[in-house]
């Protein structure tokens, strides 16, 4: 493919292009109808980095708080292409790029940007048919999906609080795989107001209203137990990932009682609250019922349906974000330690669960989420050589 070809780079490009130009036309009709005497708005303090390289990769559990910006990227390698290198290539520009070193920032700060790298089950059976992350997903229930829009070899999350900054660094990094790769699909998504949960952890508002992520393995020892990989050594650090792009039927939802809405979560809307009482990161208490013997979580509510414990599985860690192009709706991304926690969740889910009728998934990939790198370790070198 040639390089003037290479439809994501020139996307990208006109996108902060456009993102620009609509930012100059607000600057100026902001000081055009501004009073003279009016001091300027003091800029917004500038995020702290994040440290690119480490055990493990960052835009997972670092920043603490998922960026307010996301852009997914979904490509595939070249028959001929080695993993090995590129990875090797896109690690590196990863650092410059979050270093603020790399000339294709355009002169951008970085601020805390973060890039985290995965691939799919095709490249990870090339090193290893029984390595985690080597099966691909199953069918599911409600799913409208193009064969495009279906897997893929290569992720790239790109999240920075500075929404500029995250197509320019797709774009760096799509110039810099080259004609190695071909786009297969990618989706933008936000972060909704960020909402307290319990003493140092917050989570969003998704696109229904409701607060999103609220459980998952927070605490060190939970991400140890049921989020990184702890082996064989070539993935150990890394964790796996699954992608899938929902639209949400939001006039149906938004028809339904607020008392309606939250049968369907089993959680207050305002505040998170399981329907059981208690606080918003209490566990829901599935056994409570009324007086006259109802229970107080519905049978089919989302919390119920979905719950770890019932399921038989461990906490996901899920990084959301809402949509609106091609349509309103949800890019869902969960992090496990083991493909079974989504699959055997999302499969008890398809047998009756209140919220799926209000969704409809369009993509859908799982990815190995490489282990962390530094100087004497490239990205992907524990598994490609």
């Amino acid at each position: 493919m040639h390089r003037d070809d290479r439809h994501p780079s020139r996307r990208a490009f006109l996108d902060v292009t456009g993102v620009t130009v609509a930012a100059g036309l607000l600057t100026g009709c902001s000081s055009d109808s501004a009073p003279p005497d009016r001091p300027a708005p003091s800029a917004a303090a500038t995020p702290a980095p994040v440290p690119a390289t480490g055990p493990h990769q960052a835009g997972i559990t670092l920043p603490r708080t998922g960026q307010r910006n996301l852009l997914a990227v979904v490509a595939d390698l070249g028959a001929d292409v080695g993993p090995g290198p590129l990875l090797a290539e896109l690690g590196e520009a990863v650092r410059t790029l979050t270093a603020g070193s790399d000339p294709r920032l355009l002169g951008l700060s970085p601020g805390d940007l973060t890039v985290t790298v995965g691939v799919g089950p095709r490249l990870v059976r090339t090193a290893g048919a029984e390595l985690p992350g080597a099966t691909d997903l199953p069918r599911f229930s409600r799913e409208r999906i193009a064969p495009r829009a279906r897997g893929g070899d290569l992720l790239l999350q790109i999240c920075a609080s500075d929404a500029l900054v995250v197509p320019v660094a797709a774009a760096a990094l799509l110039d810099q795989a080259g004609d190695r790769v071909r786009e297969r699909w990618r989706q933008s998504g936000r972060r909704g107001t960020e909402v307290p949960v319990a003493k140092d952890l917050t989570a969003p508002r998704n696109l229904l209203g409701f607060i999103d992520g609220i459980v998952g393995p927070h605490t060190p020892a939970e991400q140890e137990r049921d989020l990184w990989l702890a082996g064989p050594s070539e993935v150990a650090g890394g964790t796996l990932a699954v992608l899938r792009r929902m639209e949400l039927d939001l006039p149906r939802f938004a028809a339904l009682s607020v008392a309606d809405q939250e049968a369907v979560f089993g959680r207050r809307r305002s505040t998170g609250v399981p329907l059981s009482g208690g606080t918003a990161a209490s566990p829901p208490e599935l056994g409570a019922k009324t007086p006259d013997g109802r229970y107080l979580v519905p049978a089919d509510a989302h919390v119920r349906r979905a719950n770890p414990t019932v399921v038989g599985v461990g906490h996901m860690l899920r990084r959301s974000y809402s949509t609106d192009e091609p349509t309103p709706g949800l890019l869902f991304i969960s992090f496990q330690n083991t493909l079974r926690t989504f699959t055997a969740t999302l499969t008890r889910m398809d047998t009756s669960d209140a919220l799926l009728p209000f969704t409809t998934t369009t993509a859908s990939a799982p990815f190995l989420i490489l282990p962390g790198f530094d100087d004497q370790h490239p990205l992907g070198s524990t598994l490609f050589t």
